[in-house]
């Protein structure tokens, strides 16, 4: 595919010279020379306990998660109720164990320390459903597509700590294409026999130990992500799965994964069981074959992931064929892309989100319509498979584009550079309040209303009662954009909260109004005057 090319305008082509390298998100910080471009403020010293409500995992299996909480450091972490089969280390947060049987388990999550206290619930379902809330995390591919290694994932690994990004949610350190051998490549290191004499897929030279590599996140308290495809061979060129598929869904287990991206790539060309005299082969570009050809090898690998003893969280990436958000829970999947790659179509992020919000009524806990990655920070451009550079998107148009997203309830997966990560990507990347949305447990995605040729309105209920809204601004000059009230539910007297600033706005009845920067949003959340 060809990028097409960039249509932001240049208002903050210089605005990412804020390049302060690696500040944090989870604690204090100096500020930035462009404080005007940042929106929310900096965390307390104060224990703040961020994260989902709800935490779905299978009995019996591996249990491993990092209680995500700002703060000045050290702090103590305490439970009530947690399970017998699980643990927590009380200075690092990290509970680990057994999943316990099937069944829910309350449990209430305390952190302290000199700065003082924070409490917060969360139940743990223990059953047939993982991702209950969108999974949240890193992907190497639109920063460093062929040239990754496991030193850099590693590196990921350290600074989804050390930036703050693990503390208000974000957990799996997914490896995406390129990782195994390829019969070609310019990077030699990368070429030699796909499979050993038992059959087993042999990872490249940059990947010497696929098992250290996941013991090293884990220790973190991180998860692991792996990527492979039902084809032959994958995108870039590299061993995929077909005809080894049960063989290396145990490899991926036995080595530790989480995470299992599932991309079409070659599977095009692939004959598929069907009637004789058929045409057995599917090619993505027209959408040719059968609906049960097309789902068949995410079906298959949904089976397969179903009987490892791990948690592994499966995401189809097909884009979108077959209306996948029609029967990929059914497959076994737990988030699907909706269209082509993103990083192809970073000048219409607004018209993706539309279109992916059309498919708003399959969106549930377990069950996520993925519009692709956040790319913002350092990306390379994706027709080159580039090196990563600042991106041009204007700054109220990335956060547009985090708000649409969390709106969405969309899967939150960075894909820049992480170790080039400056106070803006990162304020972009870690509102709590705005997170919560995308995490809230009733798992609704946003309804759409336009507001207007440029403007429109997603309003998505909260489980509390509340209701997020986004009024965003696709002109080119300021707009003051209206909303309805009723149009979120509400009929009588409501307060309203700026989310990305974090502060109260006042109470409303009937209409509320905003001026909305080009290319901009203002998030809200709606409440009554009661709660």
């Amino acid at each position: 595919m060809k990028a097409k090319p960039f249509l932001f305008t240049s208002m903050l082509a210089a605005m990412v010279a804020i390049a302060l390298v690696l500040p944090s998100c989870g604690g204090r910080q100096q500020t930035a020379s462009a404080d005007n471009l940042i929106l929310t403020p900096e965390p307390g010293p104060a224990p703040k306990i961020n994260g989902p409500l709800v935490y779905g995992c299978r009995p019996g299996n591996p249990f491993l998660y990092r209680i995500p909480c700002q703060g000045t450091r050290p702090v103590e972490f305490s439970t009530e109720n947690l399970p017998a089969s699980l643990s927590l280390n009380p200075a690092s947060g990290i509970i680990s164990g057994t999943a316990p049987g099937k069944g829910e388990y309350e449990i209430v999550i305390h952190a302290s320390s000199r700065e003082g206290a924070d409490s917060r619930p969360m139940k743990i379902v223990s059953g047939d459903m993982l991702a209950l809330t969108p999974p949240m995390g890193y992907n190497h591919w639109y920063a460093h597509y062929d040239r990754i290694t496991d030193a850099m994932m590693r590196q990921a690994a350290d600074i989804l700590i050390s930036s703050g990004m693990a503390d208000v949610g974000y957990q799996y350190v997914n490896i995406d294409d390129c990782w195994m051998n390829a019969p070609n490549n310019n990077d030699s290191l990368r070429v030699g026999p796909l499979r050993d004499e038992k059959g087993n897929i042999i990872p490249n030279r940059h990947f010497p130990d696929m098992k250290a590599l996941t013991d090293y996140i884990h220790s973190l308290g991180l998860k692991a992500g792996i990527y492979t495809s039902p084809g032959p061979l994958t995108c870039g060129g590299f061993a995929g799965a077909y005809n080894h598929e049960e063989q290396d869904a145990r490899l991926f287990a036995d080595w530790g994964f989480d995470f299992l991206k599932y991309d079409w790539c070659s599977y095009s060309n692939v004959t598929v069981p069907g009637s004789a005299g058929e045409d057995n082969t599917i090619t993505w570009e027209k959408g040719r074959g059968s609906l049960e050809k097309i789902k068949y090898p995410y079906i298959q690998m949904g089976e397969i992931l179903k009987r490892q003893n791990r948690d592994i969280v499966l995401n189809l990436c097909q884009y979108g064929m077959g209306e996948v958000w029609k029967w990929g829970a059914e497959a076994g999947g737990h988030c699907w892309r909706t269209a082509g790659d993103l990083g192809f179509e970073l000048d219409r992020i607004f018209d993706v989100a539309l279109k992916n919000c059309e498919h708003s009524e399959y969106s549930k806990p377990g069950a996520w319509n993925d519009p692709d990655y956040l790319q913002i920070g350092y990306i390379g451009t994706a027709s080159e498979m580039g090196v990563p550079e600042m991106t041009q998107m204007p700054a109220p148009m990335q956060y547009a584009y985090m708000s649409m997203w969390c709106l969405m309830a969309a899967p939150l997966v960075y894909s820049g550079d992480m170790t080039r990560l400056d106070k803006f990507t990162l304020n972009v990347l870690c509102n709590p309040e705005v997170i919560a949305v995308d995490q809230d447990p009733l798992g609704i995605s946003a309804e759409v209303k336009m507001a207007g040729d440029s403007a429109f309105i997603m309003v998505k209920p909260l489980a509390d009662g509340s209701v997020a809204a986004g009024l965003f601004n696709r002109s080119s000059r300021p707009a003051v954009i209206s909303m309805k009230l009723k149009d979120a539910g509400f009929q009588a007297r409501v307060k309203i909260r700026d989310l990305w600033r974090h502060r109260n706005i006042g109470s409303f009845r009937n209409e509320f109004k905003a001026e909305v920067p080009p290319g901009g949003v203002e998030m809200i959340k709606i409440s009554s005057t009661k709660q």
